[in-house]
C-alpha cells in the first residue's frame, strides 16, 4: 500500500519548508529519491504525485517539499499565492533550503541511507551545485536542467531591475504578474563563482543522468548538450517529442501518468537501478 506522510521544517530565514514522503508501507526500509522542482513550480504541481507513487511503487522513498520562498503558503499549499515570499527568493536561500531538507532526511533515516536526487528546470541547477559539493548525494539526474540561473530572465531587464528594485515574470497559467525583487539579481551577482552551473557540472563525480526533450521551448536541448559535454563522465537521455514537462500539466487530472513523463521515469528506474 502507498502511504505518504508530511513533514515541516525551519527554512531560509526560519521560514518553514513543507514537504511529503511517498512509500510503500509494506517495505517502507528504502533508498531516497529527492525531488527538487522549479521556477513556479512547487512539490504538488501537476503530475508531482503521480511521479512520487511511481517511485514508491518501485521500491523508492520519494520525498519532495516546497521551498520556504517558493510562494506556496503553508496552510494552502495549492498554488503560488504569497507573492511577497516568491519576490524575496533567491537561489541562496534555495541552497540554503535544500541542505536542511537533507540534513532532515539523514537525522530521520540515517547516514548510511543513499539519497538520489531529482532536480527539474531551476531545480536542475540547483540539484547540480548540490551534487558537486555533497557527498550525501548517491546519484544525479537533471530534467530539463538549466545551464545558467540569468536565463530566466532577459539580460537587458538587469539595469531597470537594480534601478526600480523590481520586476516582474507572468505566470503562464494564471496571466498574473509575479514580482522578483532585485535582491534575486545581487545574490546572483554576489555568488557568481559559487552559483556557475556549468562550472559545478565539471566537478560532479557521481553517476549522473541527464533528461531532457526535444521540443522544449522553455529550456532548448542544446543546454542538456552543454551539461553534457562539461562532464563526459554524464549520461545524456533525449526524449523525442518530449516538452519542458513531458506532457504535464496544472493541474492535472488524469490519474496514469503522461506517456511521455512515464517513459522519463522508467529511464530514471533503471539508471537508479544500476
Amino acid at each position: 500500500m502507498i502511504a505518504q506522510n508530511d513533514f515541516s521544517i525551519s527554512g531560509s530565514d526560519g521560514k518553514l519548508i513543507i514537504g511529503d514522503i511517498t512509500y510503500d508501507d509494506k517495505n517502507p526500509n528504502k533508498p531516497i529519491v529527492l525531488f527538487v522542482h522549479g521556477f513556479k513550480g512547487f512539490k504538488d504541481w501537476g503530475a508531482h504525485n503521480l511521479v512520487a507513487n511511481y517511485f514508491a511503487a518501485n521500491g523508492y522513498r520519494y520525498i519532495k517539499f516546497n521551498f520556504s520562498y517558493g510562494g506556496v503558503p503553508s496552510d494552502n499549499p495549492k498554488d503560488i499565492t504569497d507573492l511577497e515570499a516568491f519576490a524575496a527568493n533567491t537561489f541562496s536561500k534555495e541552497l540554503y533550503d535544500l541542505n536542511a531538507v537533507l540534513h532532515y532526511i539523514e537525522k530521520a533515516y540515517g547516514k548510511e541511507t543513499p539519497i538520489n536526487l531529482i532536480g527539474h528546470s531551476r531545480g536542475g541547477g540547483l540539484s547540480i551545485i548540490e551534487a558537486a559539493n555533497d557527498l550525501r548525494v548517491n546519484k544525479l539526474i537533471t530534467w530539463s536542467s538549466i545551464t545558467d540561473f540569468a536565463s530566466l530572465w532577459k539580460k537587458e531587464q538587469e539595469a531597470e531591475w537594480l534601478k526600480t528594485g523590481k520586476i516582474f515574470v507572468t505566470n503562464a497559467r494564471t496571466k498574473e504578474q509575479m514580482p522578483l525583487n532585485k535582491t534575486l539579481l545581487e545574490d546572483l551577482n554576489e555568488n557568481a563563482e559559487m552559483l556557475n552551473i556549468l562550472n559545478a557540472a565539471k566537478l560532479i563525480n557521481i553517476p549522473w543522468l541527464i533528461v531532457q526533450g526535444d521540443d522544449d521551448i522553455n529550456v532548448p536541448f542544446e543546454n542538456a548538450q552543454k551539461l553534457a559535454d562539461a562532464n563526459p563522465g554524464s549520461r545524456l537521455a533525449k526524449i523525442e517529442g518530449a516538452n519542458h514537462v513531458y506532457g504535464a500539466s496544472q493541474p492535472y487530472e488524469n490519474e496514469t501518468l503522461p506517456p511521455l513523463l512515464f517513459k522519463v521515469c522508467e529511464k530514471c528506474l533503471l539508471f537508479l537501478g544500476e
